[in-house]
């Protein structure tokens, strides 16, 4: 009984210290674990990629698809990747002119030149894996080469080939290339090619001494410079349309044909036989994933390559007509199979492409999570511009969104 009554006393007692408490805790004020400076802000939403440069998509779209009509362009493609997200893919036109063929995501075109960036690319992965050293001498994998200049022929490397500072004469046997004799012969001959300076010292654009890489990775891994492409760049990087090389390019059956103006043109074979520079096909599905892997943030390794060959390697002294369509243009460099661009403020990694018959652009900023392709069957002026007309428009937008988060002190604040 005495024991019944203790345990009563003690249940009592419980119950009004727990009343009590919380009484207490509900008069209290709220206790709050968010910071001060968090608490105080409104957390901002994340608005998809599309919608927020939805403007500037229109814009854009409007201003481009006028321009292809006007200038008479027979078929291009172009597509615009942001913030990790395909935001604009377009076609127009036909693949051949006369003809009702129209050009679609998966329609092949040559890439000219814009294939050194893809080859860049290769480039910085096999460096990466270490399969290839990009300051490897040339003459460990290709003994037989001599060039003019004995310093050249012993000093060259991988780097030197890929940023076009070998120490050649410009466009070295580019005229042997349109006549469309094979590399290796063309090889030969480079000991009679003027040299102007030693490696690594002076820019001068190359095709030939470009594609030695295509003969190195053959060295090397004792595969085509095709196959390796397609094993390390195109399965990966899903472009399931992108080839190399004439024929394989002849023999798809949705490809975009050549033309001069609105005229076709007779299919050719030129430059095929500098792959690495200017022997890659590929359509704007292709492309678009391609831009799309290499601003993913997702992958560490392709991080690496991408501070390895976008870095500036050497600065390059172009005229001012080949940077016409777009504004005052900081700085012009080269990296590995990369142009690189100081433009409003930002790195921008460009290349362009011409081939008799053709024309591409493409460019990619990572400071903004941006890449823009241009592809086309009938090179006029507005390819261009379609590359600036985009950028400029993007990075207004956003140096004003940067003005409106961050806005300058007004200077008028009394203390």
């Amino acid at each position: 009984m005495k024991k019944t009554g203790l345990v009563f006393i003690i249940g009592f007692v419980s119950l009004i210290l727990f009343v009590s408490w919380q009484q207490y805790v509900l008069s209290s004020p709220a206790i709050s674990i968010v910071p001060d400076s968090l608490a105080s802000e409104p957390v901002p939403a994340i608005v998809p990629p599309r919608l927020e440069i939805e403007e500037i998509i229109h814009e854009y779209d409007s201003l481009i698809t006028v321009e292809i009509k006007a200038s008479g362009t027979v078929g291009a493609a172009v597509a615009v990747v942001y913030r990790n997200e395909v935001v604009f893919t377009k076609c127009f036109g036909v693949k051949k002119s006369h003809t009702k063929d129209s050009i679609d995501q998966h329609t092949i075109f040559r890439l000219a030149s814009v294939s050194k960036p893809i080859s860049g690319v290769l480039a910085g992965m096999l460096a990466e894996e270490q399969i290839i050293g990009l300051d490897d001498k040339v003459t460990d994998y290709i003994p037989g080469l001599r060039l003019k200049n004995e310093t050249n022929t012993k000093e060259l490397t991988v780097r030197n080939l890929l940023t076009h500072t070998t120490g050649l004469a410009p466009h070295a046997y580019d005229d042997l290339v349109e006549q469309k004799v094979p590399l290796n012969q063309i090889m030969d001959k480079l000991f009679l090619a003027n040299t102007a300076s030693n490696p690594g010292q002076l820019y001068a654009y190359q095709n030939v001494m470009f594609s030695l890489f295509d003969t190195i990775v053959v060295a090397k891994t004792g595969k085509n410079y095709c196959d390796v492409l397609k094993e390390k760049l195109f399965i990966p990087f899903e472009m399931y349309n992108a080839c190399a090389g004439f024929e394989s390019f002849r023999n798809n059956d949705n490809k975009a044909l050549p033309h001069s103006g609105a005229t076709p043109i007779k299919m050719n074979d030129r430059y095929y036989n500098t792959i690495p520079a200017a022997g890659i096909n590929a359509s704007i599905s292709d492309m678009k994933n391609f831009l799309l892997t290499l601003l993913a943030d997702s992958i560490p390794a392709l991080n690496n390559v991408e501070e390895m060959i976008l870095t500036p390697q050497i600065q390059t002294y172009l005229t001012r007509g080949y940077f016409s369509q777009w504004d005052k243009v900081d700085s012009k460099a080269y990296g590995i199979g990369w142009r690189i661009v100081g433009y409003k403020g930002r790195k921008v990694a460009y290349h362009g492409g011409y081939v008799k018959g053709y024309r591409a652009e493409i460019a990619l900023c990572k400071d903004e999570q941006v890449g823009i392709v241009y592809l086309s069957n009938s090179p006029t002026a507005i390819a261009a511009k379609s590359v600036p007309e985009f950028i400029n428009r993007l990075f207004e937008f956003k140096d004003k969104q940067k003005l409106a988060t961050n806005p300058a002190p007004s200077g008028n604040n009394l203390n």
